[in-house]
């Protein structure tokens, strides 16, 4: 690191070794540095803390930015670190409560160590997290928005008025949204103009400078609301990013470690929730209404309960006493998709009268959550004994074709996304792959002795959706969830199916 701030030409006010801390630890130095005005920002390797009680009175008094890089996250890297210090490295999970409850930013490679350092050594702290970004390399402004949505910046479209602004500034083909590219046509002059048109508008300018821009330190401002990131230079880029840092002003090598840094200056109580990067692309079409879906993955051969379709609660009632109790009553229509939002499911019915009731409850709370949704009934189900519940899906990707995933299923999946996703054509070993892959895999397999689950149904269920999505191009999106998943086999208890087209 010190060769790193040696040849950036940026400020180390000190250097300390800690040794073995027979005197002087962690503690002592953070203290020390503290009420060091020479020092800005205080960046510290640990392995483990010596002190703790003296640690925590230390880090509470902090007036400047803490960095620590701690190592021995893992079990064999904690004893690995407790060999070496001769001192507890302590849960890592600990560490991360402490270091976000005095708000000390971790870093995790010597890398980001030393970027974090330099980013709160040197970057002003923006008032907010909107971020615009202009550049000569649209390749390099995409990833910087995507880490920037993932740290939760905003990189919120281009207003109009700003359009018109850096319209007259800029070659007619460029782009003028966010990120603004200028193409390979730009020069220093423009990046100037184009920041100064900009930058009252944006709580940071993340700019970009993808070619040889010569003269590219004449139009950054030293303090101001810039973001700088150049590569792509050769020597120009040495030269520019050098003089910029005889100004103070930072500048980061990529697009990704730039836009980290700023986003830990920034802290996460400025930033909003981080974007995760998509799964699927939600599709376009018709919903069969749920009888129709259930019926479709019966007739391909998946294992669902007994079911039928009743026009009236007092018919359901009926059906329930066929099919045998306890019963679940869903409604049965194409325009609702989550029939638990609108009220819209009753379980654990134990007779012909629960269920004529619990229709009639469901008829009334669909007209009053959305009276103008086609009704085609009730869908009548015997009740599946509890299980693990798991979510078996497909998904037509426009350029790819059918996707298939599995996850844990339940009304949280689309909050946890705890997924795998895997292309066709779809091998057994695939899907056993899929199913080991995700979080939740140990409980499938057997969790604090609850017995494991029949993984070879689940791998049916997956290879057999597979094969729906094969023979059904119509079908554009398939969901079945939950599917309950037990010991000796599986039961789909609920599908949802979007299809090609309109009513």
């Amino acid at each position: 690191m010190m060769d790193w701030f040696s040849e950036e030409k940026l400020g180390v006010s000190s250097f300390v070794s800690m040794g073995n801390r027979a005197d002087v630890d962690e503690a002592d130095l953070i203290a020390y540095f503290n009420a060091d005005d020479n020092t800005g920002v205080i960046a510290a390797y640990i392995e483990g803390i010596k002190r703790p009680e003296e640690f925590v009175a230390a880090v509470k008094g902090l007036k400047k930015p803490l960095v620590v890089l701690k190592s021995g996250r893992t079990p064999r890297g904690k004893v690995a670190a407790e060999s070496h210090t001769k001192s507890l490295a302590g849960a890592d999970a600990i560490y991360d409560s402490l270091f976000a409850k005095y708000d000390i930013c971790r870093a995790y490679t010597i890398e980001e160590f030393y970027d974090f350092a330099k980013a709160f050594a040197y970057l002003r702290p923006p008032k907010g997290n909107r971020i615009l970004f202009i550049t000569t390399s649209g390749g390099s402004a995409i990833l910087a928005t995507d880490q920037a949505e993932q740290e939760g910046l905003d990189a919120t479209p281009l207003p109009p008025h700003l359009v018109e602004a850096v319209t007259p500034l800029i070659p007619p083909h460029a782009i003028k949204t966010n990120p603004i590219d200028l193409t390979g046509d730009a020069n220093a002059k423009m990046f100037g103009e184009v920041i100064k048109a900009t930058r009252d508008h944006y709580d940071t300018l993340g700019v970009i400078f993808g070619d040889p821009i010569v003269d590219a330190s004449e139009v950054v401002t030293p303090g101001g609301n810039e973001l700088i990131i150049y590569l792509g230079g050769a020597e120009v880029e040495r030269r520019e990013r050098e003089l910029m840092h005889l100004k103070g002003i930072p500048v980061f090598p990529t697009p990704e470690r730039g836009v980290t840094a700023l986003a830990r200056v920034i802290g996460r109580k400025g930033l909003a929730p981080p974007q995760r990067p998509t799964l699927t692309t939600a599709a376009e079409g018709r919903q069969l209404a749920p009888h129709l879906a259930m019926k479709l993955m019966a007739e391909a051969g998946l294992p669902t309960p007994p079911f039928a379709l009743a026009e009236t609660p007092q018919a359901a009632g009926t059906i329930a006493r066929d099919l045998g109790f306890p019963a679940v009553v869903k409604i049965s229509s194409p325009d609702i998709v989550h029939k638990s939002d609108v009220g819209g499911v009753r379980l654990s019915l134990s007779s012909p009268v629960e269920v004529e009731k619990a229709g009639n409850e469901l008829l009334v709370a669909v007209r009053h959550a959305l009276s103008t949704a086609q009704v085609d009934g009730l869908l009548v189900c015997k009740m599946a004994p509890k299980g693990v519940e798991v979510i078996v899906g497909m998904n037509r990707d426009p350029q790819f074709g059918p996707i298939l995933l599995f996850g844990l299923g339940g009304v949280l999946v689309e909050l946890f996304r705890d997924v795998s996703l895997r292309h066709l054509p779809l091998s057994r070993d695939d899907a056993r792959s899929m199913i080991r892959e995700i979080l939740g895999y140990p409980v499938l397999a057997g969790y604090r002795g609850q017995p494991a689950v029949d993984e070879d149904a689940l791998a049916n269920c997956i290879l057999k959706v597979a094969e729906i999505a094969e023979r059904h191009p119509e079908i554009q999106e398939l969901d079945l969830n939950p599917v309950l998943a037990y010991p000796d086999g599986i039961a789909v208890v609920d599908a949802r199916v979007i299809v090609r087209g309109g009513r």
